[in-house]
């Protein structure tokens, strides 16, 4: 679909209306110029299925992961990083032969990080509260609606501004490993489920290797409650901001 016959637009209408050759041949390296979004095919390997999107079949599984990877560099300190736009690393990954109008679906960023792996997990489980602090203009409020901060079947209930509109979220607590330092949250009630009939959030965030600051993952497992509603990849910009800014508030605590 992205090599040799990339008509992507007939099957996402509503956010590719054209993709044109404009030099070489389809799926060959080094073209694919466009007048507004212009991209070059640089490498093109279909046993390793790797073009400028790789795409891997999943292990131990039906269906794939495609990997989108951004390199850039801003003009100057004002232009916005393109993470405000887009996530510097998302993967979609679908179930074998699932349409475009399927259901169920997953989708995950992930983001560098400079803040130590131990306080970025403390401030998502013990001190969620903390997080309005960090990012008032992304949540307004995070209460413990039911048992411990940070414990295993608990219930919080978080007040964000997504997409400009007020918004509430309760969320159920399904795992906490502080070692691993994985968490993850159902959510329940709320404006999602207008839209999921499941939305399980999992947050696995893990030490950069050989240096400092962490990595943060943000996974998405969800069932949407009919085909008109979209894949919650609008989320995903909204969560990366979400992350960076309460990265800057615990690193200007250090």
């Amino acid at each position: 679909m992205y090599a040799g016959r990339p008509h992507v637009s007939k099957a996402t209408p509503r956010n590719v209306q054209a993709c044109d050759l404009h030099d070489g041949e389809w799926g060959t390296v080094g073209n694919g110029k466009a007048k507004v979004a212009k991209d070059r095919i640089e490498v093109v390997e279909p046993e390793k299925k790797l073009i400028k999107f790789k795409v891997t079949p999943k292990q131990g599984g039906n269906g794939s992961i495609v990997k989108r990877h951004f390199e850039y560099k801003k003009i100057d300190e004002i232009d916005e990083h393109l993470l405000s736009k887009a996530p510097e690393e998302i993967k979609i990954a679908e179930m074998e032969d699932m349409p475009e109008s399927s259901l169920v679906g997953e989708v995950e960023v992930e983001v560098e990080i400079k803040a130590p792996a131990e306080k970025f997990y403390e401030m998502y489980t013990g001190k969620a509260h903390h997080v309005a602090e960090a990012t008032p203009q992304n949540v307004q409020a995070c209460d413990l609606h039911d048992g411990d901060w940070g414990t295993l079947d608990s219930v919080i209930v978080w007040n964000y501004v997504h997409d400009g509109q007020a918004k509430v979220a309760k969320e159920r607590i399904e795992l906490v490993e502080p070692e691993k330092k994985p968490v993850k949250f159902r959510v329940i009630e709320g404006d999602l489920m207008d839209d999921f009939k499941s939305l399980l959030i999992t947050i696995q965030v893990t030490p950069e290797q050989g240096g400092l600051g962490s990595v943060v993952k943000l996974h998405f497992d969800y069932e949407k409650i009919d085909e008109n509603v979209v894949h919650p990849e609008t989320l995903l910009p909204f969560f990366v901001q979400m992350i960076k800014e309460i990265d800057q508030h615990l690193m200007s605590e250090e």
